[in-house]
């Protein structure tokens, strides 16, 4: 089962996810993102995922275009190695912004850099 903790920093929504994005598990990961628009910058902390399938790459693929289309930003964070795999091996490591270090600068949207404390971890 994905678990879903949403932290709020300012106007960066950090989600914390735990279990598997499967295919029968993506409801609350896409609940998450695409009911909230007040946040201009999304991170997905992937510290506790355990596996991904197809689907939940495809979920991701479209919760980025989608807050990219509403002009917030997204990116993931913590991903582990078996996950950084299967987005190698769907060739889409260069199509997400990840972040490997805890705390480290964030992001910046359109040119504003943002800085995300070690309060945005999950871990």
């Amino acid at each position: 089962m994905l678990k879903v903790y949403r932290k709020q920093l300012g106007d960066v929504a950090v989600l914390c996810l735990q279990g598997g994005i499967v295919t029968a598990e993506i409801t609350a990961l896409r609940d998450a993102v695409l009911s909230q628009s007040e946040a201009t910058s999304w991170i997905l902390d992937l510290t506790r995922v355990s596996r991904i399938d197809a689907r939940g790459l495809g979920l991701l693929v479209e919760l980025r275009e989608e807050t990219l289309a509403r002009g917030q930003e997204f990116k993931l964070r913590n991903v582990n190695r078996l996950v950084r795999q299967v987005f190698e091996i769907a060739h889409l490591d260069s199509v997400f912004e990840v972040e490997k270090e805890i705390g480290a600068p964030a992001f910046s949207l359109y040119g504003r850099p943002t800085l995300v404390l070690a309060t945005a971890s999950c871990a």
